[in-house]
């Protein structure tokens, strides 16, 4: 027979619940504080159900009633630095927070509600309103709330989508030298998402002070916790990761409050991150005013059972048992959360003049429309008096891919904030490629920082440290394919956020990718992502055909305030390239593109490897082209200077592209191209591209699928044909 042992993860897994003498030990100020954001969070709710009601809650209006002790329970001990995220309900938690934050975590609930109080309950209504005075001008609305100096760092309405992003926040804290943390709040649903599951593991790999605090409330929509998962405590997640873990009843704040201090010790003392699961229930449906058994899937009966563990109730009573408060004291609290969120109200709301007994929003609030597109990316000023590569002087020899190396060597000699992390980019002397040849030697673990195989995670964290604003995170994907892996740290989260937090917040990081067409990697490894990147807002795009251009571009990705994807390419690595002497500190611009040579025919546009091919095709055919390296890819930063200069002169024009069709950059470039210069054009853009088919192992296939110097003559040739048509 063979030999058996049991095995054991080593960490604890607590079930934590409160006695009576532990609400007789509580603070009583504690105990009002949580009794005061309780009546505000539930006044607050309840009002946004009722104007939703009356339709002027554009879109959802995910309550939280019934749910606010787990959010008041953790949140009104934590300081203002101290960091929370969460789902797209989080209403409570961004009170809570907000209201901490203001209050210095103390609130007398039978004192009048103060003038700090009534703002944040103002500009959160405003924000869920779509309103130019809420805290994201109105683009956040219920789902995407966010208040940084409160600590609040942005809800979320992609289910797990805020994971990545608090462990980069709690990665800031760390490094910093706090002993500040994080809270990620995620329902149960949210606890089988892989973005959740590898920030666990990222976390406990790299001892963050995150807490993962789980809403167990029962329910997604209508489907039930037992018919996603065969074990519903989901705190169970802990122990696959090495976190200590805690199962609390959410609905007695004071248990969730007394858990979450054990936890916060714990992260506070550098041991890592932690799981808070809280067992709560929401008294509506997930998005409006009626219960869930207005809908079937739960009973009446299970509602009312649940109604009577209110946590409003269990601390006004505990409260009453210990001569702390009056049930009339409690009454007039409730009144005047309450008068409150009427007076709120009223400065948003008035009645409609043209629907009689009706209300509408105010009109003079809404944002001017000539907002919309403001902050999609930063205005780039912080590049300003930067002329573009040196011209002249002693150049020395050196292979693009050192060139690489080289200049992050340089800026992480200069900025300590800049991180770099990716797969294997500590190890094999500068990664799969030697891209970050010597950084990890010179600059140790803590700024080199090699993943898990999990984009997700390490890419999303890379996002909460972009937004903390303490580091400047460059991350390494091994190959492009790999953003689909994580698209919607890279799309959702990364390329969205500065805008629809209301255009302030910078996030700079920089995302290195290499195309690998021509090497043999097959389908999932050798895609050019410049296409999905350049038509996903937010992002800055940079391609370099050179060593000389790298240098300047990547200093220019590393100082600006956007997120910016620098793409590379193998067949570039190896290449013999110069280089300035003594200058690695060149920028080069968004809007300054390259005229690689001059003519009259024919406006040529590429970027990154197909330039050389372009050289080569242009000498076969004897065609008299311009030829422009594009450099910056983006709407924002192009050259349309340059491009519109050329295109008046040549009246033809030749868009050059290495991949696949239906990923193509040059679609998006053509259709801007006609649109903009249509008078100018004798004849329809031009475009040469790869097949429709992803590059295959087979050798031949995969050249069949790419375009090359081939394909660039037949290009040429088309167009000659068509000067006369």
């Amino acid at each position: 027979m063979p030999t058996k042992t049991r095995l054991h993860t080593g960490v604890d897994w607590i079930e934590f619940s409160t006695t009576a003498a532990d609400w007789n030990r509580a603070d009583p100020a504690l105990l009002g504080t949580m009794l005061a954001q309780l009546h505000l969070i539930r006044a607050f709710e309840e009002t946004v159900l009722e104007l939703a009601g009356e339709g002027l809650v554009h879109g959802p209006a995910h309550s939280s009633i019934g749910q606010e002790g787990g959010a008041v329970g953790s949140i009104v001990g934590l300081r203002s630095t101290d960091g929370v995220n969460g789902s797209h309900r989080g209403h409570h938690q961004f009170l809570a927070k907000a209201l901490t934050h203001v209050t210095d975590g103390a609130i007398d609930p039978s004192a009048p509600i103060g003038s700090r109080v009534q703002a944040v309950l103002q500009r959160t209504l405003a924000e869920i309103l779509g309103l130019a005075q809420g805290y994201c001008r109105g683009r956040g609305g219920s789902m995407h709330l966010q208040w940084f100096d409160a600590g609040a760092l942005g809800t979320n309405a992609i289910v797990g989508g805020g994971a990545p992003m608090a462990t980069g926040n709690a990665w800031a804290q760390k490094h910093s030298g706090t002993t500040d943390l994080t809270i990620n709040y995620f329902g149960d649903g949210a606890a089988q998402i892989g973005s959740v599951l590898e920030s666990m593991n990222l976390a406990a790999a790299w001892n963050l002070p995150v807490s993962f605090f789980i809403e167990n409330n029962l329910y997604a929509v209508a489907t039930g916790a037992e018919e996603i998962t065969a074990d519903t405590r989901f705190s169970v997640r802990g122990q696959g990761f090495g976190i200590p873990s805690w199962r609390v009843d959410g609905m007695d704040p004071l248990a969730v409050y007394l858990a979450t201090q054990e936890a916060a010790q714990h992260m506070r003392s550098g041991a890592g991150p932690t799981v808070i699961e809280a067992e709560v229930y929401r008294f509506f449906h997930q998005n409006g005013p009626y219960p869930g058994s207005a809908f079937g899937y739960r009973t009446k009966a299970e509602e009312e059972e649940w109604h009577a563990r209110d946590p409003l109730k269990l601390v006004a009573t505990r409260m009453q048992e210990r001569g702390l408060i009056t049930a009339a004291d409690v009454e007039k609290l409730r009144e005047r959360a309450q008068q409150a969120m009427t007076y709120a109200v009223a400065q948003v709301v008035e009645a409609d003049p043209a629907k009689e007994g009706k209300r509408r929003i105010m009109p003079a609030l809404w944002p001017e429309t000539s907002f919309v597109n403001v902050g999609v990316r930063g205005d780039a000023s912080e590049l300003d008096g930067h002329e573009g590569a040196p011209t002249g002087g002693d150049t020395r020899q050196v292979k693009y891919v050192d060139a690489v190396a080289q200049v992050m060597e340089r800026r992480m000699a200069q900025d300590e904030r800049i991180v770099v992390l990716g797969e294997d980019v500590h190890r094999l002397n500068g990664g799969t490629n030697g891209a970050t040849k010597g950084l990890a030697k010179r600059f140790g673990e803590n700024r080199v920082l090699g993943t898990p195989i999990s984009e997700n995670a390490f890419c999303g964290l890379a996002g909460g440290l972009a937004l903390d604003g303490r580091y400047r995170p460059v991350v390494e994907f091994m190959y492009p394919d790999f953003m689909w892996v994580a698209a919607d740290q890279v799309f959702n989260q990364i390329g969205k956020a500065r805008h629809m937090f209301g255009g302030d917040n910078a996030v700079p990081l920089v995302l290195r990718t290499k195309v690998a067409m021509g090497s043999g990697y097959g389908s999932q490894h050798l895609m050019d992502p410049a296409g999905i990147f350049a038509t996903s807002p937010g992002w800055r795009i940079v391609a370099a055909s050179n060593a000389t251009d790298y240098v300047g571009l990547m200093n220019a990705a590393l100082a600006l305030q956007d997120p910016v994807l620098v793409i590379e390419h193998v067949d570039l690595y190896g290449q013999a390239d110069q280089i300035p002497v003594g200058d690695l500190d060149y920028v080069i611009p968004p809007g300054h593109a390259a005229l690689v040579r001059e003519g009259s025919e024919v406006t040529v546009i590429t970027y990154l490897s197909m330039v050389r091919h372009a050289v080569q095709a242009i000498e076969q055919t004897g065609i008299d082209a311009d030829l422009i390296d594009l450099r910056w890819l983006d709407r924002a930063s192009i050259d349309w200077d340059t491009i519109g200069e050329s295109i008046r002169k040549t009246n033809a024009v030749l868009i050059v592209e290495e991949g696949a069709q239906g990923t193509s950059y040059g679609g998006w470039l053509a259709d801007e191209i006609q649109r903009r210069y249509f008078d100018w054009l004798d004849q329809p853009v031009s475009r040469v591209t790869g097949q429709e088919a992803s590059p295959s192992i087979s050798r031949v296939l995969e050249r069949a699928a790419i375009a090359r110097t081939e394909e660039v003559v037949a290009g040429l040739e088309a167009v000659r044909a068509g000067f006369g048509a």
